[in-house]
């Protein structure tokens, strides 16, 4: 499957890349420097809100609102 999705509807140990984040240019900013950007392989690591996910080795926390900011392709991490 190669539709965009919200990271919100991964589900935990499901697979993704980041395809393109949206919202406020001082969120967008944010998320960026912490490595989520166009491109970034991720997994989601648990549901929810907040929801946590794994980025280049290393474990980040979400609020719900932010996830909706973040549209991914499920399946291979390129």
């Amino acid at each position: 499957m190669h539709d965009l999705i919200p990271l919100s509807l991964l589900a935990p140990g499901q697979l993704a890349n980041v395809s393109q984040v949206m919202g406020r240019p001082d969120q967008v900013h944010r998320l960026e420097e912490l490595g989520l950007r166009g491109g970034a392989a991720i997994e989601m690591v648990q549901t929810g809100s907040p929801c946590i996910i794994r980025l280049a080795g290393q474990k980040l926390c979400f609020r719900a609102d932010e996830l909706l900011r973040v549209l991914v392709r499920r399946g291979a991490v390129t």
